[in-house]
């Protein structure tokens, strides 16, 4: 005789709910679904993954896993790299991923978005008609725009451009309750009431589950030309950046160190300079001949700081090969071991300080430590390579991963620039933002989830 236990009534009853298949119970399935792109060690097993088609089944989801105190992660792409969407034991995960509508507006350069679409999906559909959406992470062909909204992203261009939130006007969010609230809307002006949408981009997860994203959109980018230069230091680099940045806003403005140079080579073999101690990535998209002036200052700052092989090029294809270089900078890396990946950034003046000082933790750690950057705007990525199955080896990149962190926080810095706290930064939050920030943090939190089932355990 068969015995139906009581999580199996729940999942029947969670079932009846949704349409045919919504529900997956196959560990063979809902393995894919317990950790994001961070690889949590200390992912839980999930009850079961839900995959969701509409705002309706979130909603039905979310009043369910209120009645029955059950715990749900959202989920976009599982492109994360904070542990933001690691699954809990006994919980749901509840992916957005098959809820990818889009409908653009070219008169009023809007486009009103479900969360399960691709970062570059939405680039592409508007750029069918004439327009752009800037917030570009490095893996825009992979995320999510609903794990975009969650994080409040950024990306290559974001030092021009901006984040995500300076693109949402509006969207539509299910709370713990199941109450779907329409919060902002296709109006590039409106201050009636609070602004309430902007609490929930970067919100991870932990306030709402968004379901529609409505965005600003602006006129295509215009054609961009780029300067690429090596350096025998990393101060010189630094020096650079700063010089650049005290004169104009490129469009652009990366950088690589030698470990990331080398790992991207070993990958792409572009012939990049494996010995250069750094190298700046640097666009400008200014109209007309601003472009070439604003080049040829770039280029300048970059020779006067120490560079002696400054290349620059008009031809859109080069330009895109060196930007594409530095997006698989993560992904090279990973190829050298295994990743703990920080998101560390500070106020610019302290940005030689932020590398010198993880040269040293590297040093004191004896751990390898390869750092990338959006230098335009002062986001590091420090990549700690580690072998899992090295004891010691992990518990030092652990204990340097924490000091990379409390680092950038004696600079006046951010534990997180863009890619959200998550779970593996909480411990620090409280650090950087202060007790009287964190308590009202956890009135908001209780506020809008007061049984804590939304994706506990991360951010607080």
């Amino acid at each position: 005789m068969s015995v139906t236990t009581h999580a199996d009534a729940r999942l029947i009853e969670l079932e009846s709910l949704l349409p045919a298949g919504a529900v997956v119970t196959d560990p063979d399935i809902t393995e894919g679904y317990r950790r994001d792109w961070a690889k949590d060690p200390d992912a839980g097993t999930p009850l079961a993954v839900v995959r969701a088609q509409s705002t309706d089944d979130v909603r039905a989801v979310m009043r369910w896993a209120t009645e029955h105190a059950v715990a749900v992660v959202p989920r976009g792409a599982g492109s994360g790299l904070s542990g933001g969407a690691t699954a809990v034991d006994g919980g749901i995960v509840l992916t957005t991923e098959l809820m990818r509508g889009i409908t653009v507006d070219p008169v009023t350069r809007i486009a009103v978005v479900q969360p399960g679409l691709l970062n570059a999906e939405v680039k592409k559909a508007v750029a069918e008609h004439g327009l752009w959406y800037p917030p570009d992470p490095s893996s825009f062909e992979m995320c999510s725009i609903g794990g975009n909204a969650a994080t409040n992203a950024g990306g290559l261009c974001c030092v021009k451009y901006g984040v995500t939130t300076d693109y949402v006007l509006g969207l539509e969010v299910v709370l713990a309750d199941g109450t779907a609230v329409r919060l902002g809307g296709p109006r590039l002006k409106d201050v009636a009431g609070l602004s309430l949408a902007k609490l929930f981009v970067g919100s991870e997860g932990t306030l709402g589950i968004i379901t529609e994203i409505t965005l600003r959109l602006i006129p295509a980018q215009p054609p961009a030309s780029t300067v690429v230069a090596s350096f025998a230091s990393v101060h010189d680099a630094t020096a650079a950046i700063l010089a650049i940045t005290r004169t104009l806003r490129p469009s652009m403005l990366e950088f690589m160190d030698r470990v990331s140079i080398g790992a991207v080579e070993d990958a792409m073999n572009m012939g990049l300079d494996r010995e250069a101690a750094a190298m700046l990535i640097a666009r400008s998209d200014s109209p007309g001949a601003d472009r070439g002036r604003e080049i040829e200052i770039m280029a300048a700052a970059c020779t006067e700081a120490g560079s002696s092989d400054v290349f620059t090029t008009d031809d859109p294809d080069e330009g895109e090969a060196f930007a594409a270089a530095r997006r698989f900078a993560i992904p090279a890396v990973e190829r050298l071991g295994s990743l703990l990946l920080e998101d560390v950034g500070v106020p610019l003046p302290a940005l030689p300080a932020l590398v010198d000082g993880i040269a040293d933790l590297s040093a004191k750690y004896d751990v390898l430590v390869a750092v990338i950057a959006h230098a335009g705007d002062g986001n590091t990525h420090p990549l700690i390579v580690f072998d899992p199955e090295d004891a010691d080896m992990t518990r030092r990149a652990n204990v340097a991963f924490g000091a990379i962190m409390d680092l950038a926080i004696s600079l006046g810095g951010t534990i997180t620039g863009e890619h959200g706290v998550g779970r593996l930064k909480k411990a620090w939050l409280p650090d950087q933002v202060g007790e009287d920030v964190m308590e009202l943090t956890r009135r908001i939190k209780t506020a809008l989830d007061p049984a804590g089932i939304l994706n506990p355990g991360a951010v607080i």
